[in-house]
């Protein structure tokens, strides 16, 4: 079977999942796995937390909280969120010793190719404290779009901001310090060595790539790339192994790829494998896919195939399916003004089967969407919840009464329903809100149909392929209401066995 590395790169470990990060990469990525399996290929799902970022720091600073209790206490929030709404990855990342080693290892053997150069680079500077700041510790103007943010992936044009090139910047561990550029020597990836075959890499990815990742290739390629940091002057992170560098930690943002890779051998170990480097080699010729917001594309798209390209030996990402902004009534999810909910809180409240389909039907495919109660009430009352029901009912009088026939009309019609779903779900073209829309299009056709007996058997039949159809995103009632998982080929079906099929419950039902 063609093996699939399915990759939702993790959160920040400095709070549990809201509903933007789970309608985002989250529930794309457990889709697309549910449904790669079901139609028979062999497929490792990586996700976990990030817990290097120096956000962790400034949000425990903001809470009162010791760091390494919050990035503990967000990974099992994480973990548990996840599982809360059925999104079950094989390889769950977390921050231990093993994964220090990984890391490590892995630009210990960028190193060793000389592949990393030694470079003064220019820092934001508190000589108050004799503190270099980064990331989450700045805060200044974006030299690209103009918005005001933290050094690192701005989050509005996409584009890394060295922190030294930030507009008028500003210490976010105390606003009144003075701060001063200062140059110190880190090690660095320099990008410009790759432009070549990262224009060729992305080149054949230009049919497939979504806007605004192709909007920030095109714009960086148009430009020499930067010099990449490895290694930052601070010390929150994973100790760098280098003598030139002895003082530094690893950068947190570069280490997409050791950590991606580590996410598929946790995913291998749990199918009772021994993984090596094999799972990403080439020779093994596996396609990985990538979830992510559109924010984190310059760390995993390009910085990551870039170290790729420099180890060698390695198979580049078939795929990068990528998001745009979830928001709540209209607003920025916000954790620190409290504008926030989390999947674990809706999921108190409501079905899961019903979140899921509300995310997929609301997700930010392309553009920023929005979620408010009120609209998923609405919504999936009246284009799931009810008509399902319905649906169900009128199977549910060919129960029990034996194998019906299906017409070669009924095939044919089954197939292009397979091939409808198989157009949202393929990682080539994946949409969340393709998949939902085809579910409540089809849902609303079956509810319309009159069924005679002599179309019962046709009836059941595509409904059964419906379902197992929408197993990716309404996991319980296909768990319910099928046999098996699988997804067969609607023109082999020449009679079908009609079943009772569970109801829907809805909060507004």
């Amino acid at each position: 079977m063609d093996r699939t590395l399915v990759i939702a790169p993790g959160p920040t470990a400095n709070g549990d999942l809201h509903l933007g990060h789970l309608a985002g990469p989250f529930l794309s990525a457990d889709v697309c796995a549910r449904y790669a399996r079901a139609t028979g290929r062999d497929v490792l799902f990586g996700t976990g937390v990030h817990f290097t970022q120096n956000y962790i720091v400034t949000t425990a600073r903001r809470l009162g909280v010791d760091p390494e209790e919050l990035r503990e206490r967000s990974g099992a929030q994480v973990e548990q969120t996840l599982g809360t709404l059925a999104i079950e990855a094989d390889g769950f990342v977390r921050f231990d010793q093993r994964y220090r080693l990984a890391v490590q290892d892995f630009f210990r053997r960028l190193h060793k190719l000389d592949k990393l150069r030694l470079r003064p680079v220019a820092f934001p500077y508190v000589a108050r404290t004799g503190e270099f700041l980064t990331d989450a510790y700045v805060r200044g103007g974006c030299p690209v779009c103009l918005a005001v943010g933290c050094a690192g992936l701005c989050e509005t044009c996409g584009h890394w901001i060295a922190s030294g090139d930030l507009i008028d910047p500003r210490s976010t561990l105390d606003p009144d310090d003075e701060v001063e550029l200062r140059e110190t020597p880190v090690l660095v990836l320099p990008l410009e060595e790759h432009r070549a075959e990262l224009t060729a890499y992305f080149a054949s990815l230009t049919a497939t790539m979504r806007p605004r990742l192709a909007q920030l290739v095109e714009e960086l390629l148009a430009e020499p790339l930067p010099d990449y940091p490895i290694t930052l002057p601070i010390s929150w992170g994973i100790p760098a192994p280098f003598p030139e560098v002895a003082d530094q930690v690893i950068y947190s943002d570069a280490e997409t790829i050791a950590w991606s890779m580590h996410g598929s051998a946790l995913a291998a170990e749990l199918r009772g494998e021994q993984p090596g480097e094999e799972l990403w080699s080439a020779a093994a010729a596996p396609a990985v896919v990538y979830f992510f917001g559109s924010d984190a594309s310059f760390a995993f798209a390009v910085v990551g195939v870039a170290m790729l390209l420099a180890l060698g030996g390695y198979a580049l990402p078939a795929h990068f399916v990528t998001n745009e902004f979830y928001e709540l009534e209209n607003e920025k999810f916000s954790s620190s003004r409290g504008h926030v909910v989390t999947g674990r809180q809706l999921a108190a409240e409501v079905p899961r089967d019903l979140i899921r389909f509300y995310l997929a039907a609301t997700a930010p495919d392309f553009q920023r969407t929005n979620f408010t109660r009120e609209a998923m009430d609405r919504v999936t009352g009246e284009r799931l919840v009810r008509p399902w029901n319905r649906v169900a009912a009128k199977a549910e009088q060919w129960a029990g009464g034996g194998p019906l026939p299906v017409s070669a009309h009924s095939r044919a019609a089954g197939q292009l329903l397979l091939d409808r779903f198989a157009a949202a779900f393929e990682p080539r073209r994946f949409s969340l809100t393709a998949a939902a829309f085809t579910l409540t299009e089809q849902l609303a056709r079956l509810d319309q149909w009159e069924v005679t007996p002599e179309r019962a058997g046709d009836f059941c039949h595509e409904l059964d392929l419906l379902l197992r159809c929408a197993a990716p995103l309404l996991v319980d009632l296909a768990a319910a209401g099928l046999p098996d998982a699988t997804v067969p080929s609607a023109a082999l079906a020449t009679e079908v066995v009609p079943r009772v099929l569970p109801r829907l419950a809805g909060a507004d039902l």
